[in-house]
């Protein structure tokens, strides 16, 4: 069996977006939130999720590795938040465009039937997530350089039934920007950016170790150090995903607008 292994994490995202190898057709298999660019993704090849020739062990490695991403806030050390800063003079106002321009471009994908026909894809559609990431991956590689409100890296749908009801979007950012460089992007006194962060991936034969109540690998595991992943024969990454942030536009309160809370409790 080739050494995949079935792992996430847009925003979330949800971000910033491919895996750097190529863009995917059809229901992307990616995860959200990656980089088209082709930097920074050359330790990444095997970490795929998946594909149409996987056998039922990696069916079901997909859905543990999406169960393993519900709820950041059991992550520990395998997530890192930007700090809160205090607000400053416009910050409010800035905050408040970029509120403006998500739900700018989310009214034109309530029905996620439009979102599709605009190319934005589905991350693993056949598994049952709280929330599903239709990603646009031209707008994930742009998102590497600009940042423009209108043109999210992903739309974050519940499924209801077989419709997906739109509730936010996710925007990325290059795992290289500093906290100061994300913050003229969206204010850090506004909202708090999160990625994906010490991820042991599991050595051939090890993969399943990456899931359970006490994973050793991956986004839950034990591990979180290159000195005990390389004990263990796993494969470490510093840093994941790329830089991502959620917003729920259609909240009627600021907190709830940015609630960290409600993105801990989302999967990326």
């Amino acid at each position: 069996m080739p050494n995949r292994i079935a792992f996430l994490l847009s925003c979330l995202v949800i971000a910033s977006i491919a895996w750097g190898q190529q863009q995917p057709s059809g229901n992307s298999q990616s995860m959200p939130g990656m980089d088209m660019s082709g930097h920074d993704m050359s330790n990444m090849k095997d970490m795929s999720i998946g594909n149409s020739n996987d056998k039922d062990g990696d069916k079901d490695a997909d859905a543990g590795a999406m169960h393993s991403m519900e709820g950041h806030m059991d992550m520990g050390p395998h997530m890192k938040m930007t700090a809160l800063r205090p607000a400053k003079p416009g910050d409010a106002e800035r905050g408040q465009k970029i509120v403006e321009g998500a739900r700018k471009a989310s009214a034109k994908y309530m029905d996620y039937h439009v979102a599709l026909a605009d190319g934005f894809k589905i991350f693993l559609p056949n598994i049952k997530q709280p929330m599903y990431h239709f990603t646009n991956y031209k707008y994930g590689f742009e998102n590497r350089f600009n940042f423009d409100p209108e043109r999210p890296t992903s739309l974050l749908y519940e499924k209801h039934g077989d419709d997906y009801k739109l509730i936010g979007v996710m925007y990325t950012a290059s795992r290289e920007l500093s906290e100061d460089q994300l913050n003229e992007r969206v204010p850090l006194s506004v909202a708090q950016w999160h990625e994906h962060v010490n991820f042991c991936k599991a050595p051939l034969g090890k993969k399943m170790e990456s899931f359970g109540p006490h994973p050793l690998f991956g986004f839950k595991g034990s591990i979180s150090t290159q000195e005990a992943c390389d004990a263990a024969g796993g494969t470490f990454l510093p840093v994941v995903l790329n830089w991502m942030v959620h917003v729920y536009p259609f909240e009627k309160d600021q907190a709830s607008i940015w609630s960290v809370e409600r993105q801990h409790g989302d999967a990326d």
